[in-house]
């Protein structure tokens, strides 16, 4: 019998661990009902999933039902990365920008998300929402993505930090492309010759945005070396181009670990200046004990010295203005006081309105008290 409850209590610690290391479910809470639209089918056909592969981790599609026959789907994608969901994102943007312009994408439900008349998504931390109208009736989906919205994970609540090195990166967020650790770039909505030259291994990241007529695709590679041969290849290949006479592009330069190319600008001075505002940010990691450490604490113990100094100066130079500035007002006041009262007194002069000594002892002194008594 105590072994019949021991083997029971073993499996049930064995479910909860495997439910732990499972991670915690895409949905949490399915809501059965969000204001005018009641849940009636979880088997929704997954459209967007033509986008993710095998990439993500946990995929429900739901459909729910409305007043007057209305019906709206919501398809979820949990992935393992947030960098992973905001890719889908802008996948479904590209593609329902080709039927709708204003499908830009914009900081609003989750962390950000784009909306047209017939669909709403949005990512909102490792997950990504779609929720669309299925028969062309109106409806409120503003209910549905909200009520999603408040169920989901918020993770660290960004956007990929590629996407902010753009050149204007607020209005390249709106139309931006991303893929995250790509193996080619075919999935972009736009193609050309020199991308065959790109070759990540899928350890990369790109990005392409629009600017007008020009396109602007900046590729980041995780380690200097992959940068430097993608940069050989793709010099190659644009000199390739150039020689049989083919489109190239417009511009093109490596800055840090970034390929830069510029598509279909007016003119190559156009286009160099779209690569000078790409912001590179290097960031270095010791994986050991760094070996600059000593030169790094000196360097800081300098800094602060030099900084206390400064500040020591600075406050001394104020406390000395301060105390001339306090002693020439106080001493303006003064001046101005005893002014003020000597026009006031009026008294007699014998030099024409001029102060005299009474060295001759020709006036009399009409205040006696302040005469000296004669020594017996």
């Amino acid at each position: 019998m105590r072994l019949s409850k021991a083997v029971i209590l073993l499996g049930i610690l064995l479910g909860l661990v495997a439910s732990a290391l499972a991670g915690p479910p895409v949905t949490g809470v399915v809501p059965a009902k969000v204001g005018k639209f009641r849940l009636s089918s979880t088997t929704a056909t997954l459209v967007a999933n033509v986008f993710t592969g095998a990439s993500a981790i946990e995929t429900m599609g739901l459909e729910y039902t409305g007043n007057n026959g209305v019906k709206a789907s919501v398809e979820i994608y949990r992935f393992q990365q947030e960098t992973q969901a905001y890719e889908l994102l802008s996948l479904v943007a590209a593609r329902a920008r080709s039927a709708n312009s204003n499908a830009e994408i914009v900081y609003g439900i989750g962390t950000a998300g784009f909306a047209t008349n017939q669909e709403i998504a949005f990512v909102k931390g490792a997950s990504f929402v779609s929720v669309k109208n299925l028969n062309g009736r109106p409806a409120a989906l503003n209910e549905l993505a909200n009520a999603w919205a408040e169920v989901l994970d918020k993770g660290e609540g960004d956007i990929p930090p590629l996407i902010k090195h753009l050149p204007n990166p607020e209005q390249a967020q709106k139309n931006a492309v991303y893929l995250n650790s790509f193996a080619d770039l075919h999935r972009l909505p736009f193609q050309h010759t020199v991308f065959d030259a790109v070759q990540s291994g899928g350890n990369a990241d790109a990005v392409l945005a629009t600017y007008g007529p020009s396109k602007v695709l900046v590729v980041e590679f995780n380690t200097p070396q992959l940068a430097t041969e993608n940069d050989k290849r793709i010099i190659a290949r644009i000199q390739e181009l150039w020689k049989l006479g083919q489109p190239a592009p417009t511009a093109y330069r490596r800055v840090g670990n970034y390929s830069v190319l510029v598509f279909d600008a007016p003119d190559e001075q156009t286009a160099k200046q779209l690569i000078d505002q790409v912001k590179y940010e290097q960031v270095v990691q010791w994986l050991g004990d760094n070996p600059n450490i000593l030169k790094e604490a000196q360097k800081r113990y300098v800094n602060e010295t030099l900084g206390v100094l400064v500040t020591v100066l600075k406050a001394s130079g104020y406390a000395l203005v301060t105390c001339l500035g306090m002693g020439a007002l106080i001493g303006g006041l003064l001046f101005s006081y005893r002014r003020s009262q000597q026009k006031a007194a009026t008294a007699y002069s014998d030099a024409g309105g001029m102060l005299r000594l009474n060295l001759d002892e020709l006036s009399a002194e009409t205040d006696p008290a302040r005469l000296l008594r004669e020594r017996n």
